[in-house]
């Protein structure tokens, strides 16, 4: 198991996702929404990437936010997005949202999940900052200015695509090529 050559940290967190995972399963993907919002939000610390990786920017894989018990707000949708993949949430219900956030009288670059029950219904936020999942509407403090899947781009969360999200970014690349390599994503 690629979690195990990843420290017992990794190891640890992986297992306890399972096992949370499995107990969501046997309820509707609200449920494995709740399960692994909350599971992230309890078990990885916010920290900055200058602090965890040394560097200004790095995305991270699951495995490897657990591994450092810690990451920002894109280790935590990133995570959020492959768990919920391996709980069967198809990868279209899901975007992760690069939002201008209204923080502490500021305005800070932020990533969120968005999850859509159908494709043009209001989205339900997962996010770090909140613990609870809320509706798009309900959080006037989010501007976006981009989405992405592993299917596409979107400026804004509209439904126009704004090209391969692979070709046009590489962190998001690089992301992918992870999450295959550790078994989140076919």
């Amino acid at each position: 198991m690629q979690a195990q050559r990843m420290g017992p940290s990794a190891y640890a967190l992986a297992q306890a996702l399972t096992r949370e995972l499995g107990d969501a399963m046997s309820g509707d993907e609200i449920d494995r929404l709740k399960a692994v919002n909350l599971f992230f939000n309890r078990h990885v610390q916010y920290r900055e990437d200058q602090d965890v990786w040394q560097m200004p920017d790095y995305w991270a894989s699951p495995l490897e936010t657990f591994q450092k018990g810690a990451g920002d707000c894109e280790d935590f949708a990133i995570g959020k997005y492959f768990s919920l993949m391996a709980a069967g949430v198809p990868s279209a219900k899901m975007r992760l949202v690069y939002v201008r956030a209204q923080l502490g009288g500021g305005v800070v670059a932020h990533m969120v999940l968005a999850y859509y029950a159908e494709p043009n219904a209001e989205p339900l936020i997962l996010d770090n900052l909140i613990t609870d999942i809320r509706p798009a509407s309900r959080r006037p403090d989010l501007m976006p200015v981009f989405s992405f899947n592993a299917e596409g781009l979107w400026q804004g969360v509209g439904g126009a695509s704004a090209g391969d999200p692979s070709a046009r970014l590489s962190r998001w690349r690089e992301v992918l090529l992870k999450a295959r390599n550790e078994g989140w994503w076919p």
